[in-house]
């Protein structure tokens, strides 16, 4: 098991680091493909708090592009999701940390959709792979707080159709509204798709794509929304010219970074788009 030849000569004189192996061990699968599959990883550490502990998981999981949902350290909860990647959706995780005696535990729960699957193994490894580096004492302190400044989003562009993206954010906003702008602040997006309209917007100009309405599309996937989201796009500084020489229906390109949603209006803004080969 990972780390745990490494460390079994430690774990007894270095009360401040979780024994090796630990996590592998007391590792759950739940559920069904059908209802949804439910992973559990766990790991205990000597002389670690909640806050520290969240701190730490911060450090741990923004690097790795999951997406961080909520975040309240003194009471030892976190939510982060595994974002999503082409047609896969994301999905979410559950991060809860106590103390009791001086030993720290910490919980990460990883709740699948329906009829997705992933293979254990691989979900063990990855779970346990950042729970094993958790630290406490002085040494999960200062990792706490060296973890709290880590910026979350970034990384690069996720590329999707403007339809595509259109159904993802619907879908989203019909499971929980609240959830959409956390899931995507901070990313980036190369949208591709045709042009229903070009209008000024302040100081920009703003290109919107055509969307049809789901009763419109030619083909209905199933569970899909039973209502579009609108994407626009506010064009950069010194994009004036480009955006002045679209026309309805004319293909389109555009990345940009999310700006803002309206949960009511069901549109989604992104800004400082520019056109991309």
């Amino acid at each position: 098991m990972r780390l745990k030849g490494l460390l079994a000569g430690l774990a007894f004189s270095v009360p401040a680091m979780a024994q090796a192996g630990m996590c592998e061990d007391n590792f759950v699968k739940a559920g069904s493909p059908v209802s949804g599959l439910r992973f559990i990883a766990t790991i205990s550490v000597a002389q670690l708090t909640p806050a520290s502990a969240i701190g730490q998981m911060r450090g741990l999981v923004a690097p790795r592009n999951y997406d961080i949902l909520a975040e309240e350290a003194e009471e030892g909860s976190m939510l982060i999701e595994q974002p999503m990647s082409g047609s896969s959706r994301a999905f979410p995780i559950i991060i809860s940390a106590s103390s009791q005696g001086g030993v720290g535990t910490v919980r990460m729960e990883a709740k699948l959709r329906a009829a997705m699957f992933v293979k254990e193994a691989a979900v063990m490894t990855e779970l346990c792979g950042i729970l094993n580096q958790i630290k406490g004492g002085k040494a999960g302190l200062a990792a706490a707080e060296q973890g709290r400044s880590v910026a979350t989003g970034g990384g690069a562009p996720l590329a999707i159709n403007s339809i595509a993206l259109s159904h993802q954010i619907s879908k989203d906003t019909e499971r929980n509204p609240a959830a959409v702008p956390l899931r995507y602040k901070g990313r980036s997006f190369t949208v591709s798709g045709m042009v229903d309209h070009v209008v000024r917007d302040g100081e920009f100009y703003r290109v919107a794509f055509k969307i049809p309405n789901p009763w419109e599309e030619a083909i209905r996937l199933p569970n899909t929304a039973p209502f579009k989201t609108d994407i626009s796009c506010l064009m950069a500084k010194g994009q004036a010219a480009y955006a002045l020489t679209l026309k309805p229906d004319k293909t389109v390109k555009l990345t940009g970074s999310w700006y803002e949603f309206d949960a009511f209006r069901h549109v989604v803004w992104l800004k400082d788009c520019r056109p991309t080969r």
